[in-house]
């Protein structure tokens, strides 16, 4: 089946995407998803490190899985995959190149009038060294959309910030535009185990694959007892690239982040876009729509 909207080249929405895609269950929702999306005009996906807390090799675990995803949608080879760094930060002002890193340079610098969209599902750390290591990206227009941070005005602890507080200096202190979608808006995202057999599990090897990964993240790691749900928490950097009034939002100061990861609100740096909600029922059904319509298409090849 063939999308009835075909987008012009010339307005696609330039797109990279950073995830540390093996940390939980859901970023593989939001790779699959941008994917699909016809809109965008994909540079390149970035797999990230997630920190050491469940052994070392969070990297190749998140490449593992980026290449995983991309096996299962046939796409071996056609999807562009550049790894970024191995860690976070050694601190404010030490880059930590990558291949990644690169890729984000060479994007941002190319004489393109469309905005770059660099979507981050988890810590900062390949936007910051870009930054450090090619300060002139900071002119540029280029748009970071973040998932992470906790809750406004006062913040703390919070996954994504956790694993490179260093990074998120860099970038809220520099020019850039930055997009941030902080837990209070990506926890709103559920679903349902029921949903999710009746939308996603009977979509071939990719559907089956999706929510059975799920289903054992939960029961490996969620520590409140049964659940049948799951916030797809990373999916809200697909709906607001794919339409940006997606939520409301509101253009704050951008603050520091201090050891404790609170808010630093020191009102000299340049706005932010903060958003305090996203439309779940657009973001999910777009989704839903979307892996059906790739299903069938495979079906009849």
């Amino acid at each position: 089946m063939d999308p009835i909207f075909i987008p012009d080249p010339a307005k696609r929405v330039r797109v990279i995407l950073n995830t540390d895609a093996k940390n939980e269950a859901d970023d593989q929702y939001a790779i699959v998803h941008t994917i699909l999306t016809p809109m965008f005009d994909l540079h390149g996906i970035i797999p990230a490190h997630f920190g050491d807390r469940r052994g070392p090799g969070s990297l190749k675990a998140s490449h593992d899985e980026v290449l995983k995803l991309l096996e299962l949608m046939e796409l071996q080879g056609q999807v562009p995959v550049f790894a970024g760094a191995t860690k976070g930060l050694p601190d404010e002002k030490t880059p930590a190149p990558s291949e990644g890193s690169a890729l984000i340079i060479r994007e941002a610098l190319k004489d393109d009038p469309r905005p770059l969209h660099v979507a981050f599902l988890g810590p900062l750390t390949d936007m910051a060294s870009a930054l450090l290591e090619e300060p002139a990206i900071a002119e540029r227009t280029v748009r970071v959309v973040w998932i992470g941070g906790d809750r406004w005005p006062v913040g703390g602890w919070e996954f994504n910030l956790s694993n490179d507080v260093a990074a998120a200096n860099v970038v809220f202190r520099s020019k850039l535009e930055v997009w941030q979608l902080p837990s209070p808006v990506y926890k709103r995202m559920a679903v349902s185990y029921a949903e999710l057999e009746q939308r996603v599990y009977h979509q071939g090897p990719l559907g089956k694959y999706l929510v059975e990964q799920l289903i054992d993240w939960n029961n490996k790691y969620h520590r409140h007892g049964p659940i049948e749900h799951r916030s797809l928490g990373d999916s809200p950097a697909v709906g607001v690239m794919m339409y940006e009034d997606c939520g409301s939002y509101d253009w704050v100061p951008a603050p520091e982040f201090n050891s404790e990861m609170n808010y630093v609100h020191t009102g000299k740096y340049r706005p932010i876009r903060l958003y305090h909600t996203v439309d779940q029922r657009f973001i999910l059904e777009d989704f839903f729509a979307k892996l059906t319509r790739f299903t069938q298409a495979k079906l009849v090849q």
